[in-house]
């Protein structure tokens, strides 16, 4: 295997990946009415009776989320007098030469200019091309936090550059100032130890849900009840809080609580809670899962190609058929019912919590279920036609007994195809499943996506399927990787099996 090759398929795979975003961009921002984003939008609802405001929020969100530049006769006056002066006033004002110019000066620029139905006052609006908007999201994808990244006027003595410390918990660390984070590198006990916000996935502000949140936080941010110890502050204030000192960010504002427990602007901070994140908690589930169809599909698939047409093999294909035939969302309730009835098992996750293994029994078993029929059904073929191949019988000739057979040739050539599909696996650990988390009431991925889409969060949705296509593609690769690495006869060369 030749690293050129990995780069060109790693080249390819981007290419893939932007495609798949040109897609979702152009359903999401042409097909979806953008008024629709409003549903769940309680201020919106607000300003019910006050066009002008309402108006005035309905674009500024619409440009905030990417549809559109925005601009107003207000914002164009600041730019040629002092805030606040009275020329300003009369700028602003309907008929003034300035709002005159304001007209001219962007209907030149192929904008909409209209005016607020209440007081007549001029606005401006472009949309912008799909290419544009995906141009700006993949450019703004990555962020790398630097001194300078913060600007705050109401701080111009602000200090920028790096110096080495100690987080108030104890951890070394590179301390910003200037930047958004203050830890930029530190160490402490959680996994993996040492962590950094130096650079970050940007995939935007989640609207309306999760309002005033980036969607990195909400999905990875812990859920339920704050995880409160005794902390001592940077100022050397003590208090139970379950502040996270690494994630401290930058503040323009400090309010009087934070005076007394921050020595700076770095008054912004996540707190720990008792459960996992969403990602988290859909990556628990889905490991937990694989194990339990990788522990039982591969053993019950060789047993039925060890005993096919006999009674084990019957069974195991009434298993796989079942599974086939019936709908994901029959089979899961039916099991559910089971559950509950027979072994008194919560019918929902939110019963007993992340931190009762009852609760995780039932999704993860029914997570598990398709897998391991299609790990039976799958094993049994490659087994059966490795067992049917003419090595076997040379090595039945030279004296082999059935088990040196079996263990040394056929499960080692049969379970290279099998091995392919691990790294598939995992990814779906990590996008988690719809049906059974929406089943189980579980607080993981799964529900992310259908959620978005029912109440128009199309930057959640964008970021989702950005990460969901760049983890099943990549994945694809690893799985190739992974083949070599099971058979070295298999080279992923471009010129391998030609002459």
């Amino acid at each position: 295997m030749k690293k050129g090759y990995i780069w060109k398929r790693l080249l390819r795979s981007m290419i893939s990946i932007l495609i798949i975003m040109l897609i979702v961009f152009t359903m999401v921002y042409t097909m979806v009415p953008r008024d629709n984003i409003f549903f769940e939008d309680s201020t919106y609802r607000k300003l019910a009776g006050k066009s002008d405001d309402k108006t005035d929020y309905v674009y500024t969100t619409w440009e905030k989320l990417g549809y559109l530049d925005y601009v107003t006769i207000n914002d164009y006056a600041l730019t040629l007098y002092e805030a606040g002066s009275p020329e300003i006033q009369a700028a602003v004002l309907p008929g003034s030469s300035e709002s005159k110019d304001f007209r001219a000066i962007y209907e030149a620029q192929d904008y909409t200019v209209t005016a607020f139905g209440a007081s007549g006052r001029l606005y401006a609006y472009k949309d912008y091309p799909i290419a544009k908007r995906v141009t700006t999201w993949v450019s703004n994808l990555v962020k790398i936090d630097t001194p300078l990244s913060v600007q705050d006027p109401g701080n111009p003595n602000l200090k920028r550059g790096y110096s080495f410390g100690r987080t108030p918990s104890g951890g070394l660390a590179l301390i910003g100032s200037g930047t958004t984070y203050k830890y930029q590198l530190y160490t402490d006990s959680r996994f993996p130890f040492i962590h950094q916000n130096i650079i970050k996935l940007n995939f935007g502000t989640s609207y309306p849900t999760y309002q005033g949140l980036d969607v990195i936080t909400v999905l990875f941010q812990t859920q339920g009840t704050e995880v409160k110890r005794m902390v001592t502050f940077e100022t050397g204030v003590k208090g139970e809080s379950g502040i996270i000192f690494g994630s401290l960010k930058y503040k323009p504002i400090l309010d009087r609580m934070d005076e007394q427990k921050f020595v700076d602007h770095y008054a912004t901070y996540q707190t720990k809670k008792d459960q996992p994140s969403m990602i988290g908690t859909s990556f628990i589930m889905g490991i937990l899962a694989l194990v339990l169809a990788y522990g039982l599909g591969l053993p019950c698939g060789v047993l039925m190609a060890r005993n096919k047409d006999k009674l084990a093999d019957k069974l195991g294909m009434v298993y796989i058929i079942f599974i086939i035939a019936v709908p994901s969302l029959a089979y899961i309730y039916l099991f559910r019912y089971l559950g509950v009835r027979l072994f008194n098992l919560p019918s929902v996750f939110t019963t007993y919590g992340p931190h009762d293994i009852r609760s995780w029994i039932l999704p993860v078993i029914s997570l598990a279920l398709p897998s391991i029929a299609s790990l039976m059904l799958w094993t049994r073929r490659y087994v059966v036609d490795q067992m049917n191949s003419d090595y076997v019988k040379f090595a039945k000739a030279k004296g082999l007994n059935q088990k040196e057979i079996f263990n040394n040739h056929i499960f080692k050539n049969a379970i290279i195809p099998i091995a392919q599909g691990i790294p598939s696996s995992l990814a779906g650990c990590i996008t988690g499943a719809i049906i059974t988390e929406a089943i189980y009431s579980v607080g993981g991925m799964g529900k992310m996506l259908p959620n978005a889409i029912n109440q128009y969060n199309n930057v959640m949705i964008v970021a989702l399927a950005f990460m969901f296509s760049t983890i099943s593609v990549l994945s694809v690769l690893c799985g190739d990787i992974v083949l070599t690495k099971v058979d070295p006869r298999i080279s992923l060369t471009e010129g391998a099996g030609r002459s």
